[in-house]
């Protein structure tokens, strides 16, 4: 039998477990199958052969079709597909929490609904600006009497904290000018969880001692006083609570969230989304308290770019390389802050970029040491008015 028509039998199969909705049934559906028995090496080098030849979306979806068959063919495709940082691709769900290529940007975009307030994150497909895309995460605001939440979610049409495919979210004061990025899970060991309740509740539901749950602060976002008034971009200044600030360095390490904690398997079965039923974390007007220690920690600190004057045009300017095309007070370049060292060419490199190429489209390009959920998470503070900034 030819490759192809392998991967046309396994996306069949694929589609046969995510309508049985069950997991634990899959191995005792699929135990007559002359897949699930094929021996090892060969199943490994089918696989290796697959993956190699199915390396951008949407022909990937092929890989994640085989990590669906069964628990053999899960953990090894699992074994076979590399993180983000060394293949430069985004497969499995996971992927968005884990850190960019180290060598390039990944080109991903936006797309606003102002009606439903909400956003979804894609990945680029084509070299344009903004394509069909690859669904990678979406988030919806929240308004309340005295802060601002983006609740963000794995689905576009299930972004609730009490759904299983919520994975974190953005917090603001009042004001819009500081900002907490929370993870459902913790980024990595020894993180510490903010609570604000002992019981842990999610709206009416209590929620199962046994479901991992709790928020954990991956990120501090502040923005200053904009002594360029209108002409200039707004000042941000992110607090990276999980990176180390040596994670930029060669050889330098970022944590790296391997699964998503779960109870029950909600899509493919390859794809283990979290429960992450959390508790709010603790509000109050120094969330970016962890600016003021970042320096004792070795936290990794990034800022906006300074932007030139251009004579010519008569206005700040920033190179985007193409990738923006619209003026917009939202725009910026983030770079890693040398804070009380030197100044090396590891801090010259964009780490994040965003900008606005459409009413309601906006590029967002990430690198190492980040991951695709804390750019995004970046990228929604943008979003937010700036009563005092502005």
């Amino acid at each position: 039998m030819s490759l192809k028509s392998i991967i046309q039998e396994m996306r069949s199969r694929s589609r046969r477990v995510v309508q049985d909705g069950s997991t634990a049934e899959v191995g005792n559906g699929l135990a007559q199958s002359c897949w699930v028995h094929m021996p090892q090496e060969l199943l490994r080098e089918v696989l290796i052969r697959i993956e190699s030849s199915e390396n951008a979306w949407p022909p990937r979806k092929s890989v994640v079709a085989c990590a669906g068959v069964c628990r053999s063919w899960r953990r090894i495709t699992k074994e076979i597909v590399k993180t983000p940082e060394v293949s430069g691709t985004l497969t499995f769900p996971i992927s968005v929490k884990q850190p960019g290529p180290r060598d390039l940007l990944l080109h991903c975009f936006i797309k606003r609904n102002r009606s439903a307030q909400t956003y979804c994150l894609y990945l680029s497909l084509t070299s344009a600006l903004a394509d069909d895309g690859k669904f990678l995460l979406a988030a919806r605001k929240c308004r309340r009497a005295t802060c601002t939440d983006y609740i963000i979610s794995l689905h576009a049409d299930d972004m609730s904290k009490a759904s299983g495919t919520f994975i974190g979210k953005l917090r603001s004061n009042f004001l819009g000018t500081k900002f907490t990025i929370v993870d459902g899970q913790p980024p990595h060991a020894g993180a510490k969880i903010s609570r604000s309740r002992s019981s842990r509740l999610v709206g009416l539901k209590q929620v199962s001692p046994r479901v991992p749950a709790g928020n954990y602060p991956v990120a501090h976002i502040s923005y200053e006083l904009n002594v360029l008034g209108s002409r200039g971009p707004r000042r941000m200044h992110c607090v990276m609570d999980a990176i180390p600030a040596s994670a930029i360095e060669p050889g330098g390490v970022a944590p790296i969230q391997t699964e998503f904690s779960s109870s029950r398997i909600d899509f493919l079965s390859s794809m283990r989304f979290s429960w992450s039923k959390s508790n709010e974390p603790n509000h109050t007007d120094d969330q970016s308290s962890g600016s003021s220690s970042n320096q004792k920690d070795g936290l990794l600190v990034l800022r906006n770019k300074a932007p030139r004057w251009h004579e010519q045009l008569q206005c700040w300017c920033l190179n985007f390389h193409g990738r923006v095309t619209i003026a917009s007070v939202k725009n910026f370049q983030l770079v890693a802050s040398p804070e009380n060292g030197p100044a090396g060419p590891e801090h010259e490199k964009i780490i994040l970029q965003f900008g606005k190429v459409g009413k309601d489209i906006f590029t967002m390009d990430y690198r190492y040491p980040i991951s695709a959920f804390q750019a995004f998470s970046i990228c929604l503070s943008s979003f937010d008015t700036k009563i005092a900034c502005e």
